[in-house]
């Protein structure tokens, strides 16, 4: 029988927050109100989430890693530093955003690399991005807003808003709107989503929400 979500006091987290006894939340986390931290996550020190985030079972959230409102971070996901998510980024199952281009265990001779032998760098994702299932976000790359990384891809270059990106490497093969759904061209330039009936206008491949 699995204990009940309960309110850790060594953590400074605001009213209604919810952390498992079994995560591990750094005392120097700053954890939103209604956010939700579950069993065997850990949250480092420094890192930073906003209001009603989800992190799922065994999620790893790193040092100084920045979060907006609203996020879920699926179970085992591993959002390494500096990493910074805007507000209702979805994190699926087992994605990794990695922090170290050239990655290496030791220097050139031979020794055990430090924390001061190498510079992290990070992965940004900007509001309302997704990122699917088991995908990997190879530093220093950004996602733009409403994007969408398919399940099992691997990105090393920038993903412009609300592109679609599918494959290894990542490439862009369509667009999508803020309900995450491929959008329709009703004719050049212009696209449409087929559930909100939202339209979106491509300049020089740049998508936009067409404004009322």
């Amino acid at each position: 029988m699995t204990s009940s979500p309960l309110v850790d006091p060594a953590v400074p987290a605001a009213a209604g927050t919810r952390i498992a006894d079994s995560a591990d939340v750094s005392s120097d986390a700053n954890i939103g109100s209604g956010s939700s931290i579950w069993h065997l996550a850990q949250v480092r020190e420094s890192a930073v989430l906003g209001e009603n985030c989800i992190i799922g079972r065994g999620a790893y959230i790193g040092t100084g890693v920045r979060m907006g409102d609203n996020c879920k971070v699926q179970n085992y996901a591993l959002v390494y530093e500096p990493a910074v998510l805007g507000a209702g980024v979805f994190i699926g199952p087992a994605v990794v955003l990695t922090n170290d281009t050239y990655p290496r265990a030791v220097t050139p001779d031979g020794q055990l690399k430090s924390a001061h032998d190498w510079e992290p760098v990070g992965v940004v994702i900007g509001d309302g991005a997704s990122i699917g299932a088991r995908a990997t976000c190879v530093a220093p790359v950004t996602i733009g807003a409403w994007a969408t990384v398919a399940a099992g891809a691997v990105v090393v270059k920038d993903v412009p808003d609300f592109a679609l990106v599918v494959g290894v490497p990542a490439r862009r093969v369509g667009w999508v709107g803020k309900a995450g759904v491929p959008l329709t061209e009703t004719e050049p330039g212009v696209w449409v989503c087929p559930t909100t009936g939202s339209r979106y206008l491509e300049t020089e491949g740049v998508l936009a929400l067409e404004e009322q």
